[in-house]
């Protein structure tokens, strides 16, 4: 399993590190809130362990923006405040299960075994005949690749994770183009004709919707 850990107590995530490896597990470390969006936007976790109080951006804050862009990977909030109020927030804002600190690492261990095979038994989202394989991070329609630059990719997927349902510009924008902080909506669109192109003769389609933004669905379904 890929994990992402987002901790920044140096003795914990240290310890985390180490164990989390020795029972198998491929482990990404960053202690910054800011670096753990750019890092779950650009790759796919199985599951993301993120601490509530760390730097850059606070764990609720990058939760917030992920639930907010469509992005579904399973995540375990760790908090050290022990208050009600904080892990009713964490799973109100799309926490997937929390534990508190201090825990026991063979607990930790097994809730993230639990939210990997949640995922591995939702592995696809599917609108139509297209298929986006959450594991590989690939398009399939009718079982052939479809082929798709970075951008479309990334606005595509965020598409297909809610079928016919909007998702404004201003989230696209802010998923596809987030390493540009000066794109402006006009690229969205430009990434959108792109796609409907490739999409042309697949049976699924995007929609404008407007005064909303953009909705994918299968052809032939309102």
């Amino acid at each position: 399993m890929n994990v992402l850990l987002v901790e920044d107590e140096f003795d914990l995530y240290g310890a985390l590190i180490r164990v989390l490896q020795r029972r198998g597990f491929e482990v990404t470390h960053t202690a910054n809130g800011l670096e753990a969006l750019r890092l779950i936007r650009a790759q796919s976790f199985d599951v993301v362990i993120l601490d509530l109080t760390i730097p850059g951006m606070d764990g609720l804050q990058v939760l917030q923006r992920l639930r907010g862009g469509g992005n579904v990977t399973p995540i375990l909030l760790l908090t050290a405040r022990g208050t009600v109020g904080d892990k009713v927030s964490g799973l109100n804002a799309g926490a997937d299960d929390y534990l508190a600190k201090p825990f026991d690492l063979d607990e930790l261990e097994a809730r993230v075994r639990a939210l990997g095979r949640r995922q591995r038994g939702q592995d696809e989202d599917r609108c139509g005949p297209l298929v986006y394989e959450r594991s590989s991070g690939a398009f399939y329609c009718d079982q052939k690749l479809l082929e798709c630059t970075p951008r479309e990719h990334a606005l595509l997927k965020c598409l297909i994770q809610r079928p016919g349902h909007a998702v404004t510009k201003e989230r696209l924008l802010a998923s596809v183009f987030a390493d540009e902080p000066g794109a402006n909506a006009e690229a969205v669109e430009v990434v959108v004709h792109r796609l409907r192109k490739k999409l042309a003769h697949t049976g699924t389609e995007v929609m404008t919707l407007r005064g909303l933004g953009y909705a994918l669905r299968e052809q032939g379904h309102g």
